[in-house]
């Protein structure tokens, strides 16, 4: 992991805010879903990307019955 040097302080209501430059280089959107990782006292922020339920594929994915799965492994079921 690379450091930025940028600092942010946590408000009143537990938020930070990520700065402009680094949603910009990650392509992070308003209203883009980010996961949350944590571990060894540290929190990690990562933008969330739809896998597959069974090959962890992230393109060609729709849902079914709630569950992210790609059009290769529906092809694959369906044998």
């Amino acid at each position: 992991m690379q450091s930025t040097g940028i600092l942010r302080k946590i408000d009143e209501l537990g938020r930070i805010v990520i700065p402009i430059e680094l949603r910009r280089s990650m392509s992070i959107e308003t209203n883009d879903p980010l996961e949350i990782l944590v571990g060894n006292e540290e929190i990690i922020l990562r933008k969330f990307v739809q896998t597959c339920l069974f090959c962890g594929e992230s393109e060609n994915i729709f849902i079914f019955k709630n569950q992210c799965v790609c059009h290769n492994c529906q092809e694959n079921l369906s044998i």
